[in-house]
């Protein structure tokens, strides 16, 4: 059964007998209702199958992993667009206190998350984590793993709790406008509920993802998306008993993401085989270091592009008005159609990770070449959608014929930046599944912030292209980054890669029988 479809809804005891044969540590982990995909990953099999008989069967693959990562994305994008849209019909400021305080949101606290969470998208230990950590021999390391990234995320949320607090102070050191500040800050601080919400699940989307439950988020997302709806009508405009007005946003989005955190734990309790959960030992509490170690590489690649887009908003602040809702404009579009890439990179990721640690050197090879082929075409396609609509996009927006002009016009830098979106995409999807975050890191470092956006605001203000200029630096930057990640991911050998995992998985069993003696396991909480 392909992972597309998702896993048979059971109860997990019914699902503990083993099927076939007793795995042993060549025999992948993939099996019983994922038997196509255990199929796929065997390493017996492929020297049979001809490379490009292999190369389609992975371009099958790749999409139907994605897909559902996709539409998650898309319905958990709108827990943060409808709050924009309903408080965006109370007041301008209101508007424009709720877009400051999601950009500080983001830089502040949910990139840090995010990248944090994307050490989990690595192989096994001791730098490679889940998806060869369900295709080992001891799949229980994604839960302990899992557990260990929670205890980060907790210490990670008290700076990050400290500076949404003091947003007000920091917002009127930036010169912002009082009221808007003012806003801003009390919206930051409703949605501090939220904060732990989001931690796990950041980390319960890898724990079900690693394990090929690809269409698990998708499921909860997609009831919870059409309560967020209901939440924020009602807390915002609903009956005078319940409406709370501005603050009723923030709440119904950490309602909804707390929502979403317990149907997880549910499903997961009841739904999935418990073979990759790690009972609550003292063992949560080492290799910390590790994590911590790969999530700022991860935050330095993940949260640096982020940060980027946020940079180039504030920058379009000075250009005027016209200017800044135009910029609007295109950063909601671009983080719409950005959720294709992103899905295409976290399948990517998954499923090369998966083979490696199925020790699967060939397909792995031949997953990442078919990867890079989705995600140009997939690139394409929605660049031609942004061609196709280039004089009327910005009227779903906007009725402003300056800014609709506006947006008209620079709509070719946004879909040139769509097309090298998907090639930086499998970059940075095998970069994690090498557990190379370091790499992806400092490409982003030094495509953005020292060459696309120094370049962006020169051709902005000094030579006064405005707008156009920053999206050139943007687009710059991308094709940096793409090309010299590709060159790099195109160059890897898969043997070694390999090599690798077993040699950390043989490591991550020596550490973990020296704990064992060293830390007495807990009682069993789960």
């Amino acid at each position: 059964m392909s992972s597309s479809s998702g896993p048979s809804i059971k109860p997990h005891h019914k699902n503990r007998e083993p099927r076939g044969e007793i795995a042993t540590e060549t025999t992948p982990l993939l099996t019983g209702e994922y038997s196509e995909d255990a199929e796929l990953d065997s390493s017996s099999d492929t020297k049979d199958v001809s490379t490009a008989t292999m190369f389609w069967q992975e371009m099958r693959t790749i999409p139907t992993y994605a897909l559902p990562v996709f539409s998650s994305q898309i319905l958990e994008y709108s827990l943060v667009f409808v709050p924009v849209i309903s408080v965006g019909h109370l007041s301008t400021k209101g508007l424009a206190a709720i877009s400051l305080g999601s950009m500080t949101g983001s830089v502040t606290g949910y990139s840090v998350l995010q990248g944090l969470a994307s050490a989990l998208d690595t192989l096994l230990p001791l730098d490679t984590l889940l998806p060869s950590a369900y295709t080992s021999p001891e799949p229980h390391l994604v839960g302990l793993w899992a557990q260990r990234m929670a205890v980060v995320m907790a210490f990670a949320l008290l700076p990050i709790s400290f500076i949404w607090m003091n947003a007000e102070r920091i917002l009127l050191t930036l010169k912002q406008d009082p009221e808007v500040a003012y806003l801003a800050s009390l919206y930051l601080r409703w949605l501090m509920l939220s904060l732990p919400s989001y931690s796990f699940n950041c980390i319960g989307r890898r724990y079900f993802q690693s394990q090929g439950l690809f269409s698990v988020q998708t499921r909860i997302i997609s009831v919870v998306a059409p309560i967020n709806v209901l939440l924020n009508y009602l807390l915002v405009w609903g009956p005078e008993p319940i409406r709370l007005g501005f603050i009723g946003a923030p709440i119904a989005t950490a309602m909804s993401t707390w929502l979403i955190s317990l149907s997880s734990i549910l499903y997961a309790i009841y739904f999935v085989p418990p073979k990759a959960w790690h009972p609550f030992t003292r063992q949560m509490f080492t290799n910390l270091g590790l994590l911590v170690r790969l999530g700022v590489a991860g935050i330095g690649q993940i949260a640096s592009e982020w940060w980027a887009w946020e940079l180039v908003a504030l920058a379009a602040s000075f250009l005027g008005p016209i200017a800044l809702a135009s910029q609007s404009i295109l950063i909601t579009s671009g983080a719409l159609t950005y959720q294709v890439p992103f899905a295409l990179a976290m399948a990517t990721s998954v499923r090369t990770g998966n083979l490696l640690g199925a020790k699967n050197a060939r397909r792995a090879g031949v997953a990442a070449n078919a990867s890079l082929v989705v995600c140009l075409i997939l690139s394409l396609f929605v660049s031609g959608l942004y061609m196709i609509f280039q004089k009327s996009w910005a009227q779903m927006f906007n009725n402003d014929p300056e800014v609709i002009k506006l947006v008209a016009s620079i709509i070719p830098l946004i879909a040139l930046y769509q097309v090298v979106d998907g090639n930086a995409a499998f970059t940075s999807g095998i970069m994690r599944a090498k557990g190379q975050q370091s790499i992806g890191a400092i490409l982003n470092f030094t495509g953005y912030y020292m060459i696309g956006l120094p370049f962006g605001a020169w051709l902005a203000f000094s030579w006064g292209l405005g707008l156009h200029g920053l999206w050139i630096g943007l687009t710059i930057a991308l094709v940096y980054c793409a090309v010299i990640g590709s060159i790099i991911c195109l160059r890897t050998d898969w043997n070694k890669e390999v090599e690798k995992v077993v040699a950390r998985i043989a490591e991550e069993d020596r550490l973990r029988k020296i704990a064992e003696i060293d830390f007495p396991q807990l009682p069993r909480m789960v």
